[in-house]
């Protein structure tokens, strides 16, 4: 035979698409579910099934009481409490029945406080407290060994030097403060937490470049306190006292153990000297909370801030320079020190060395009651779920690889140490990745993924209900829409999903490095705690998730997705979709001055289009496969292989220019952690260099016609294979 579907099949397949959409009594709403992406009609049947069975076994309750023991003390990466959380989990997963249970150790370069001290030596004295004050109603902030003002990578040292406030702390802060007068260079640098999001480590890095002596950063309540409503205890809002404790290493040019960059800090691994590590900073940085900084912004004198740098507290915000000086002493312990990934597996029935991993990170800057602990506990409730699906024959075909990362809160050390390890097996074996750090300060859910999932994504959610009683589908379309009805003004199914995918969390060695298709997803809402000792249990349970109805969501969607991607016959990646992303990168360029008269994008549209036409055929040909009844195994394994390889294939080798461990040419973050598309040709035409630019945009134009050629070969298996 010839062809896979003869006539007949062919007709066949059509004959029952058009009869389940048009069966008697049954609307068009109610008729799409019975149809799955990557099943036939009997396998999505099936699955739906497997799934319901699943998404009956987590309970709300029993992720409280994981959550509770997690977050009863505080788990630094590198403290003994960490490890014993690492202990913990790997014998809870035995427990649950978890095939395998591996602890990996890596020995990586840390950064912990011997001392952190500032005082205000003129115009008057003053000593901040650089900590947080108690709340009677959650007896855990009391806790002694909750630590002090802090962040990781800090260098260590001791300085008395003037005082300028500098906004945001981004580059052209220091530019405007440059225009009345004032020379950042040895002095020591406020600046704030900002509004949108601009990594911590990117303020070091510019402060460090403009020669500052040292950086603080402090929470305005603008941003994350009483400027925003009511405060901890009585709203989600940071009170007075409250640290964004964090890192500051610069791993948006290498992410993970900064003296093993590209490879993992093994036994034996060779090592680079610290002096040759680039993640490393070599300026002084701690934070501060909106309480201890008032009295020393206060006392800044000098040229008002301008309009736009003004924050919530009630004083003049001024630029500082000449009145105010601080001296700041930091001693840091700066050296090798272990960190502990703990990996679970459930081995898959029919395609064992096809995996699916799903991760979260278990340390914490004091309890992590949402950032991870809050996923971390659902990850608990999903395994064990899971687990017992297994005990009794129900088994994922695929085998779900779980991930717990250690040290993501310093350089996304744990996960990057584990995706260098296994990078090769990963990129031959692995479907794809799926990620939740924090799982519920809210009832919003946020989701960001490389477009080939999205539209299963999407799918998976009218399958599940919301605690306020919809599908979780509806409850994600109304959310950001402005209040609008569900036929009006909600969300369209393609604005769902963000295609735009920056750092910051554990997805990024598997997009950015590995190359695999990712998904990152939390439920968000007003969470003004963040890496501080306020973000604890009680806050969990009385402000961001009461009753852990959100957490247990969320456990339902990831599990559902794992299980979804786990037995699908053919794996339901949407290649237009991904495509039709591309295309919104490329027209993104256009906002970079002079871009679009000096960049030649036309050789890369017309590639994106071909990309686009392939993708069409694949799907329609898969959806009519499926329809047609089984495939034969032999034509599925080719057709998955296919499709496993696709989102590898815009890998670079020698990466993006100046950051060689991101290899993707699609994706990768901006020194903010921002998400940046196209990032080699990007990065290029915003320092005005048009012939890397040019470079750059060849090297998408042959990934996208390699990536056509795969797509097209897939169709063709589906086309010429015989039936099972």
């Amino acid at each position: 035979m010839t062809s896979l579907l003869t006539r007949t099949a062919w007709f066949a397949a059509l004959s029952a698409l058009i009869a389940l959409l048009l069966a008697p009594g049954l609307t068009a709403r109610q008729a799409v579910p019975a149809a799955m992406r990557g099943y036939t009609l009997a396998g999505a049947a099936a699955q739906r099934d497997v799934e319901a069975r699943f998404r009956a076994l987590p309970s709300a309750d029993a992720i409280r009481v994981w959550h509770r023991e997690l977050t009863k003390s505080p788990h630094v990466a590198t403290s003994p409490r960490t490890k014993e959380i690492a202990e913990f989990l790997a014998a809870s997963w035995k427990a649950q029945g978890l095939d395998t249970v591996t602890i990996h150790r890596y020995d990586v370069l840390s950064s912990n406080p011997r001392t952190v001290a500032v005082e205000m030596v003129a115009p008057t004295r003053y000593t901040p407290t650089l900590r947080e004050a108690p709340v009677p109603e959650d007896p855990d902030t009391a806790q002694p060994g909750i630590s002090g003002a802090w962040t990781s990578f800090s260098a260590s040292g001791d300085v008395t030097a003037p005082v300028v406030y500098a906004n945001s702390g981004n580059p052209a802060d220091y530019d405007e403060l440059r225009k009345h007068g004032i020379d950042p260079k040895g002095k020591i640098v406020i600046v704030r937490y900002s509004n949108p999001y601009s990594y911590r480590g990117f303020k070091a890095l510019t402060a460090e470049r403009e020669g500052a002596a040292a950086m603080i950063v402090y929470s305005d309540p603008k941003e994350d306190g009483y400027g925003r409503g009511a405060v901890y205890p009585k709203g989600p809002w940071g009170p007075a006292s409250h640290l964004q404790r964090g890192g500051i290493a610069y791993d948006y040019i290498v992410p993970g153990d900064p003296l093993t960059p590209g490879w993992a800090s093994v036994d034996g691994a060779r090592r680079i000297p610290v002096s040759e590590a680039v993640s490393v900073p070599k300026i002084m940085a701690l934070p501060m909370s909106h309480q201890d900084i008032q009295p020393i912004l206060a006392a800044l004198g000098g040229p008002m801030a301008p309009d736009a740098w003004k924050g919530g507290l009630p004083i003049d915000y001024r630029l500082g320079g000449a009145d105010a000086r601080l001296h700041v002493r930091i001693d840091m312990q700066t050296d090798v020190q272990p960190n502990y990934v703990v990996e679970g597996r459930i081995t898959g029935s029919e395609r064992p060395d096809e995996w699916v991993v799903l991760g979260n990170h278990h340390d914490a800057w004091v309890f992590g009651g949402v950032d991870p602990s809050s996923g971390t506990a659902t990850m608990l409730e999903l395994t064990k779920a899971l687990g017992a699906l297994a005990k009794r024959g129900v088994r994922p075909k695929r085998t779900l690889v779980f991930g717990a990362w250690d040290g993501e809160e310093v350089t996304l050390t744990g996960s990057t140490e584990w995706g260098e390890q296994f990078r090769d097996e990963l990129r031959q074996k692995a479907v794809a990745y799926l990620n939740v750090d924090s799982a519920a300060s809210g009832p919003n859910l946020e989701l960001s993924a490389v477009g080939t999932l999205a539209p299963a994504i999407v799918d998976i959610t009218r399958d599940l209900t919301s605690p306020a009683g919809r599908s979780l589908y509806d409850a994600w379309r109304q959310a950001g829409s402005g209040g609008g009805s569900i036929t009006s003004g909600a969300r369209k199914d393609g604005e769902l999903v963000v295609t735009r995918i920056g750092s910051g969390s554990d997805h990024t060695v598997f997009i950015n490095h590995v190359g695999l298709p990712v998904v990152d997803m939390s439920f968000n809402g007003p969470y003004g705690v963040y890496h501080s000792a306020y973000d604890s249990h009680h806050w969990v349970a009385t402000i961001g998730d009461p009753g852990f109805r959100y957490s247990h969501l969320m456990a339902q969607l990831w599990g559902t997705m794992a299980l979804r991607f786990a037995n699908a016959e053919l794996l339901p990646f949407d290649v237009p979709t991904y495509a039709g992303a591309i295309d919104g990168f490329i027209t993104e360029l256009k906002t970079i001055p002079q871009a679009e008269s000096r960049l030649d994008t036309a050789p890369l549209r017309a590639a994106v289009g071909r990309l686009t036409r392939a993708g069409a055929t694949l799907s329609s040909r898969m959806t009519l496969a499926l329809a047609a009844g089984p495939l034969r195994r032999e034509t599925a394994d080719a057709v998955n292989r296919e499709l496993l390889a696709f989102e590898r294939t815009w890998l670079h080798e020698p990466g993006i220019p100046g950051r060689a461990w991101f290899k993707h040419l699609l994706y990768a973050p901006r020194y903010t952690y921002a998400a940046m598309s196209l990032p080699g040709v990007t990065e290029a035409a915003e320092t005005g260099d048009w012939t890397r630019a040019q470079a750059q945009l060849a090297l998408l134009v042959a990934k996208a016609d390699e990536n056509t050629a795969r797509v097209t070969r897939a169709a063709e298996l589906l086309d010429r294979s015989p039936r099972k």
